[in-house]
């Protein structure tokens, strides 16, 4: 439970959001959305459902979300059979949006109830996954799904392996859901608190040598089909990518230039939508950000994704053609 100190300046932050609301209605909606988020951090949470319960009484712009929001706010103060009621219907609605699918089985994860999570976690996923097509927020969905089936001893199936592909980290899911290490940060037991703490610290120093061995200058290779997609949700990135032809031009140019200035010790990074999305939200930045590229480039190219440049003449191109690099973008004309 917050103490009165934290407390304090998340209900005074709550009134401020709800006066602003008042004086402008067209953004009510986030601005109530985000005052009973302060409310539950505030500890006020019949406040907070009194506010949920508002929105929901006019027509507001995605009530799935906020029925979410609302059940998984009334179990943490005692009301699971209403906040039950709620879960059900939306899983009855079948949203096709992760927001909502994950507010509840989280939710139900929480509150041990992780056979109802799994099957939350799995329906969410199978609305939004096409094919072989995993949207960002079907990825985070099929990683709580994973974590819930380590939670119940349930072994590896395609979708698991599936999380495991999509997932950005360098620790694998099975180490991050192991149930153990799961349990000993929610353990009141000091001993189990101090061994995973140790156990963080190590992970943090490893990983900080990692990032400070020397490592190529990078630069980012988009293959076609991720560019389309890439450009598709961010138009504003267009003026970086003409043309997916011009990129592989510069890519090839711009390292020949850096290679005549006698420097060493390049590298190309294969980039993909879900990886730079995942970065982009790790940094907090939009994925439009222009200068968030270079930045995702050397990430890549820090964890050990980098292609050495250039290619002996013989081996397959960099870009994925298949062809000889000396007969592809290994050709003088193309510098």
């Amino acid at each position: 439970m917050p103490s009165e100190t934290t407390s304090a300046p998340h209900a005074s932050e709550a009134e401020r959001l709800e006066r602003i609301a008042v004086q402008h209605p067209e953004d009510s909606e986030l601005l109530l959305l985000q005052a009973a988020a302060h409310w539950e951090l505030a500890d006020e949470r019949p406040r907070a459902s009194a506010l949920y319960d508002r929105l929901l009484a006019g027509t507001p712009k995605n009530p799935l979300l906020i029925k979410a929001l609302n059940a998984a706010n009334l179990w943490e103060y005692g009301h699971d059979a209403e906040a039950r009621v709620l879960i059900d219907g939306i899983r009855a609605a079948a949203p096709r949006d992760a927001a909502p699918w994950e507010i509840i089985a989280e939710a139900l994860e929480a509150h041990d109830e992780l056979q109802a999570a799994h099957d939350c976690f799995t329906a969410g996923a199978a609305l939004l996954i096409d094919g072989d097509e995993v949207p960002y927020e079907a990825g985070l969905l099929l990683a709580g799904r994973h974590r819930v089936r380590r939670l119940l001893g349930s072994p590896h199936d395609e979708w698991d392996a599936l999380a495991d592909a999509h997932h950005p980290g360098d620790i694998s899911l099975d180490e991050l859901h192991d149930p153990k290490r799961l349990w000993s940060l929610g353990s009141d037991n000091p001993a189990e608190l101090r061994a995973e703490i140790a156990r963080l610290r190590a992970e943090l120093v490893e990983r900080r040598a990692a990032l400070s061995r020397p490592y190529p200058v990078a630069v980012l290779h988009w293959p076609e089909a991720e560019l389309t997609e890439l450009l598709a949700a961010y138009p504003a990135l267009a003026s970086e990518y003409p043309s997916h032809s011009e990129h592989l031009a510069r890519i090839e140019s711009s390292l020949r230039d850096l290679a005549s200035t006698g420097a060493q010790a390049f590298g190309i990074v294969t980039a993909t939508v879900p990886s730079y999305e995942a970065f982009a939200a790790a940094e907090q930045t939009s994925p439009a950000t222009v200068t968030l590229l270079p930045e995702y480039a050397t990430n890549l190219a820090a964890r050990g994704r980098a292609t050495p440049w250039p290619p002996p003449r013989n081996a397959p191109c960099w870009c994925g053609s298949s062809r000889p690099y000396k007969d592809c973008h290994g050709v003088p004309d193309l510098a």
